[in-house]
This record gives C-alpha cells, sequence and structure tokens, in this order.
C-alpha cells in the first residue's frame, strides 16, 4: 500500500443543479471544511451572495472523509443563458479547538489545478434555460473492455478567453440516466481498491444480522470475500416455473446478477466506489497487486487489471466535465443490485431477510449521498434532515437513515428550463402484480403517472427522462414476454414499460391525451445500444411529435453477435409497415425507426453519449452520438 499522504481534496467539485437563484456544488475532503463558493459573471467580476439563505451541508462518513453540498444562492437573480464561473475556497482548523487565525485556507486552484481549462483562473458554466445542447448517457461499468465515453465529453467544454466562443457541441447540462456506477458488478482490481480506499479514508464500518459474517471486519476477511461473495448472500427456494422446466429446483442466492461475485454490500465498500469512479485523486494511493489470489482468478484478476487502469487513465478528463457542466442524475438497477425491484417475489424475498435488506439500504443511501444529493432539493429535504442525524463526527450508524430511505418516494425531480424536464423515478414507484409475484412489475405506478401528466398538460414542448426506453426494441420486447409467461421474468431482465399492462395502458393514454405537449421527447438509457424512434399517433391529424433517443451505454455495449441477430430478426418482424404491430400495445401508434448515418444498421453499439440538439422553439434538430474514439454518428430523420 502507498505510503503517500490522503490528499486534501478527494472528490469534485462536481457541479450539480443551476439556475437562476442557486448554484450547487458536490464534493469530498479529508478534514471538515468551511467551504465558500466564490461567483463571477463572463466579465469575471464578483456575485454578492446571499449568505443567510445559502447553505453548506457536511457528511461524515470516515475518519478522513466529508461530503459537501455547497448551495450558494445570489443576491440577485443570475441572468438566464449566460456564462459564469466560479471557485471555491477551503478553510480548514487543525485542531477542533483552533481560532481562525490558526486556520489554513487554501484554494481550488492549489488543491487541483488540472480541474482548469487553459487560461481558466476560475471554472466555467453555462447557465441555461434554453436548452440547445443536451448531452446525456447511462451504463458505465468501470471494467468494460472498451474504451469509456465519459472522457470524450471534456472535448466539447473549452472557452475561448477573448471571444467567449465554444464548440458548437457545447453541453448546456448533461443527464446521466441509470447505473452510473454497477455495485453488483465489479471487478476483481475495483474491488482491492476499494479496501485499500477504505483504509485510507477510515472509512466507518457497521455490523450484519442474519448474516455469516457479522460485521465490515470480517467481510474483508472472509475466505468467500473475493470473486466469492454470491456465497455469502441469503439463499431462497428457486420458484420459476420455467427454471423448473429445466432444471431441478434448487437453492439460489437472493440477489440475480449473474456477476455477482465480488456485488458489494457494506457502505463503506460503495462510497469508496464512487470515489474511484469519479476521480483521480485516490488512485495514486493504490497498488493494484493482489497478494495471496486463488491460482483459479489469477488470469481473470489480471486481464481486468488492464481494463481498470484504463479506466482511470480518464478520470482528469472526467473531473474537469463534472466540474464544468451542470449535471443531474437518477438510479437505475446496477446503481443498486440487477432486478431491483423487478417482480413482486423479488421485493418479498429481499427486503424479508435483513442482511438483503441491508445491502439494498446501503446502496440507496450512498445513491443519496453521491447523486441524489446535487439534484433539486425541495423534494428530498426530509432526507437531507435525517442526513443529518446520521452522517456526522458523533454518530457512525445509519440504520435509522436506511429506514428512511424505504419509506421515501420523491426520488422523482422535474427542470424549470425551457424545454422543461421531467425526470422520473422508475424503481421505487411500482406497479406490482396482484395475479402473480413472479410477474414484472410495472416500471411506475397509477398515482405516480397520473402526477406526470398534471405536471407536463399545458406545456408546448417536454422532456422526459426514463431510465429504460418506452418504446423499446419489439423483438427483444417479444422474448421477454415468453419468458414471462413461464415465470421466467428475472431469467431475462423483462425491464420495459409494455411487460406491465396497467403501466403501459396508462403510459400510453398520456400520449393519446388530447392535451399532451405537442412536442414530445424522451431520453433514455439501459439497453447498452443507442437507437432514435419517431413516434405519431395513428389515424389523428394533430397527433404529439414524440422523439425518443436512447443512448446507453458510456462505458458498456450489448453482444455485438447477439443484437445483429436480434435487429435482423425486429427488422422482418417488426418493421413500420408489418402487420404483427397490430398485436402489441401500442398498435395506435405509428413507430418509425431513424437510420444512423454511416452504418448498416439500426442501433449503434458503441461506447457513447449522446446529444441531442434543440431549436429555439425546443424542436429537436439533431440527434448524435459521440463514440469513444471521438467518432460523431448522427441519427437521420425517417421519411
Amino acid at each position: 500500500m502507498s505510503n503517500l499522504t490522503v490528499p486534501t481534496l478527494i472528490a469534485g467539485p462536481m457541479l450539480r443543479h443551476v439556475a437562476c437563484d442557486i448554484v450547487t456544488v458536490w464534493l469530498v475532503t479529508s478534514t471538515p471544511m468551511a467551504i465558500r463558493l466564490h461567483l463571477h459573471d463572463s466579465k469575471g467580476h464578483g456575485i454578492a451572495l446571499n449568505e443567510s439563505d445559502s447553505e453548506h451541508l457536511q457528511f461524515c462518513v470516515g475518519q478522513r472523509c466529508y461530503i459537501h453540498l455547497i448551495r450558494a444562492v445570489p443576491q440577485h437573480s443570475l441572468t438566464e443563458d449566460a456564462f459564469y464561473s466560479y471557485n471555491l475556497s477551503f478553510d480548514e482548523k487543525t485542531k477542533p479547538q483552533a481560532t481562525e487565525s490558526q486556520a489554513c485556507s487554501l484554494s481550488l486552484n492549489e488543491l487541483s489545478p488540472s480541474l482548469f481549462n487553459e487560461n481558466e483562473t476560475n471554472i466555467c458554466f453555462f447557465l441555461a434555460r434554453s436548452l440547445r445542447n443536451i448531452a446525456h448517457g447511462s451504463c458505465r461499468k468501470a471494467h468494460f473492455h472498451k474504451a469509456d465515453a465519459l472522457p470524450t465529453l471534456d472535448d466539447f467544454i473549452k472557452v475561448d478567453k477573448d471571444t467567449g466562443g465554444t464548440n458548437s457541441n457545447y453541453p448546456d447540462l448533461l443527464l446521466l440516466t441509470g447505473d452510473q456506477v454497477y455495485v453488483d458488478d465489479v471487478a476483481g482490481p475495483m474491488l482491492h481498491a476499494i479496501g485499500q480506499v477504505i483504509e485510507h479514508l477510515g472509512l466507518f464500518g457497521e455490523n450484519f444480522d442474519a448474516s455469516v459474517v457479522k460485521d465490515t471486519d470480517e467481510l474483508f476477511s472472509h475466505e468467500h470475500s473475493f470473486y466469492e461473495r454470491e456465497l455469502l448472500f441469503p439463499e431462497i427456494n428457486a420458484n420459476e416455473d420455467l427454471t423448473k422446466v429445466f432444471i431441478k429446483a434448487k437453492r439460489k442466492p437472493v440477489f440475480t446478477s449473474v456477476n455477482a461475485h465480488n456485488h458489494l454490500i457494506a457502505l463503506n465498500e460503495i462510497i469508496a466506489l464512487y470515489l474511484l469512479s469519479w476521480s483521480s485523486k485516490l488512485w495514486p494511493l493504490i497498488t493494484l497487486d493482489k497478494p495471496n489470489l486463488a491460482a483459479q482468478y489469477v488470469q481473470r484478476y489480471a486481464d481486468e487489471r488492464v481494463h481498470i487502469e484504463h479506466f482511470a487513465e480518464g478520470l482528469e478528463k472526467v473531473e474537469r466535465v463534472f466540474a464544468h457542466v451542470p449535471t443531474y442524475m437518477i438510479f437505475d438497477d446496477h446503481d443498486v443490485t440487477d432486478d431491483w425491484n423487478l417482480t413482486r417475489g423479488w421485493e418479498e424475498q429481499v427486503y424479508a431477510n435483513p442482511f438483503s435488506r441491508r445491502i439494498v439500504g446501503n446502496a440507496l443511501s450512498a445513491y443519496f449521498l453521491c447523486q441524489g444529493l446535487g439534484n433539486p432539493i425541495d423534494k428530498i429535504r426530509p432526507l437531507v434532515e435525517k442526513a443529518k442525524l446520521s452522517f456526522n463526527d458523533t454518530s457512525s450508524t445509519h440504520e435509522s437513515f436506511i429506514d428512511a430511505v424505504f419509506e421515501f418516494s420523491e426520488w422523482h425531480y422535474h427542470l424549470d428550463t425551457s424545454p422543461p424536464i421531467h425526470v422520473l423515478d422508475t424503481r421505487t414507484q411500482r406497479w406490482r402484480s396482484e395475479s402473480n409475484k413472479n410477474k414484472p412489475s410495472g416500471l411506475m405506478d397509477w398515482e405516480g403517472l397520473c402526477e406526470l401528466q398534471q405536471n407536463i398538460i399545458g406545456n408546448d414542448s417536454v422532456i422526459m427522462v426514463s431510465a429504460a426506453p418506452v418504446y423499446g426494441v419489439k423483438f427483444i420486447e417479444a422474448i421477454q414476454r415468453i419468458f414471462t409467461t413461464f415465470g421466467g421474468a428475472l431469467m431475462v431482465d423483462a425491464e420495459n414499460w409494455m411487460a406491465h399492462r396497467g403501466t403501459a395502458s396508462v403510459m400510453l393514454n398520456i400520449f393519446r391525451h388530447i392535451k399532451t405537449p405537442p412536442n414530445f421527447i424522451i431520453l433514455s438509457g439501459d439497453v447498452h445500444y443507442s437507437f432514435v424512434y419517431d413516434v405519431s399517433l395513428r389515424f389523428r391529424r394533430n397527433s404529439p411529435k414524440i422523439l425518443q433517443f436512447t443512448c446507453s451505454g458510456l462505458h458498456n455495449e450489448f453482444p455485438d453477435a447477439l443484437l445483429t441477430w436480434f435487429e435482423r430478426f425486429n427488422r422482418w418482424l417488426y418493421g413500420h409497415r408489418s402487420p404483427l404491430n397490430w398485436l402489441t400495445k401500442r398498435r395506435n401508434m405509428s413507430v418509425k425507426q431513424r437510420h444512423p448515418q454511416g452504418s448498416e444498421r439500426d442501433v449503434v453499439n458503441a461506447c457513447s453519449f449522446g446529444l441531442l440538439q434543440l431549436g429555439e422553439d425546443g424542436q429537436e434538430t439533431a440527434c448524435k452520438v459521440i463514440c469513444s474514439d471521438g467518432r460523431e454518428v448522427i441519427f437521420k430523420p425517417s421519411r
């Protein structure tokens, strides 16, 4: 293990929710800090802040790990669609009783000079209300064997200091639409690095109930802690009908991920994963040499190590992107665990066991601290108050906070931009099947969908963010439907809007409603390939213009050979003019697929992020994906 000193700035700053009346920054330090945000206009003039309304939240999660959220409120509203810049100053009291004169004052320029673009003395950002360029993506698995696309966004955030000119693709904001980390699918070298981060930062441990390991210390030292963690999970009786057809029913781990060999369990592990995924600061302290590795895992570890090292090399660019671009996030299943809340049966099994309930609760708590905290704070204010009690210098337990996150149901949010953006929670507002506990739950329940409809009525244009596509590749959905009929929803990850009759009916009725916005854009991810659909209502002259832009993944792809066949069958069986479409739930809708320029396929299967470009009227002018090799692929409008 390295003898280097833990840096003062561990992660961030990450620019989060910004508006005319708020600038939000998330960061992590190794000591408790008094942190001030300094805001400047495009000419470098300081902007006065309303100190009484501004807020500094600080959560202690380890002896040398403090998560901060700075919410700065300007005295006068900022101008929309203009450039601003910010900086941070840090006052560190080396001792609890230190006076102000004994405090050590540091600047962001000193702590992390690599965050600044050339000729920048402060970090620039664009405060957009009239959106023109929206970057979005999902599914960023650290050890995927190809290049990460998120660092590529760094090429788009340069500003000419003299002219104020920017790249025509300069993003107004970045939407991360799920699976920002893979808690359930962790490489061996990453798990080894996580253990070192926990030790370096003194991240707080915890005790476990109904588990073969009593606490985090025993977890890390257990013989099955490395590449064999599925053996530590609670077990259930296999009861899916389709399983019984092929194999004798047996007991299996409660979590369904096929890659759960290093599934994270403790809160400190998951926080460490976030830090290692978003920041370059801790990697110099890490050694990936793993002693005492079982012989059967040596080659696998060596292969994964190459991918993790490449992933870490791009993190300085990722840090710069996060510092400059307002970023918004929502969870999907891998942020917690594969198939999270997929069926009522899954929920009954997982939440009935204290250990598996704790694992899910830890992941959701980490989501709040590292992702949800930076979104618009109004809805999550009750959790903020509870977190203050659980994560401070005098408390190292978070059992009550886990209870609070399970009771919480307001993870969704909206942005008052033009067009407005509505970010959906498709994981905790499920419409559960009453007839069969092994049928897929609806991605949103009736109440949540009614709230969505009320929020969008009256707008000329709206953007809806759904982790999973509303309109998927129909042939793949048909396969999932067949497996679901035999009780095998968990075997094929039947995660789509059409899998539940009630949810599908209400969502499609929203699109058919006479007051639905005439310009409706859906941004989604999840599926590990990218495609664009133009959707309209059949037999209606004034149909809303519905565009779905699915982009996934940032650092993941679909098995290419399998996708080739799926896409081919989908084109044959469910093409735009196919009569089979009349047997589907979307029979009253015309779904046309756009073709990506320069490609023989209708989908792009490459690590990439999406760039949605809008005109002054809020309507889409271009859908393009930027691949990790810098290649730009534009989806041509269908005819």
